[in-house]
């Protein structure tokens, strides 16, 4: 079992993508998502990170909240 605390970087990391501040934000605010689209739905994911994805929100545990967090600020510009 992992012992990496869950951290937002940590989840880029696994994703495989840039976990620098500057490269998270840029991401979200690249990847805007309308209000219909869930995080798992997205087309910005390979078929591993969705599962990834999918996967960590299914566990309910603290990679959930992670994964949750990165849902909302994906989903900011649609409740604005």
């Amino acid at each position: 079992m992992s012992q990496t605390r869950p951290r937002m970087t940590n989840l880029f990391e696994q994703l495989g993508l840039d976990s620098s501040e500057a490269s998270i934000q840029k991401f979200i605010e690249t990847h805007q998502l309308d209000a219909d689209t869930t995080i798992v739905q997205a087309n910005i994911w390979t078929e591993s990170q969705r599962q990834f994805l999918a996967e960590k929100l299914s566990s309910d545990g603290e990679w959930a909240t992670i994964v949750d967090q990165l849902n909302e600020s994906l989903h900011e510009d649609s409740v604005k």
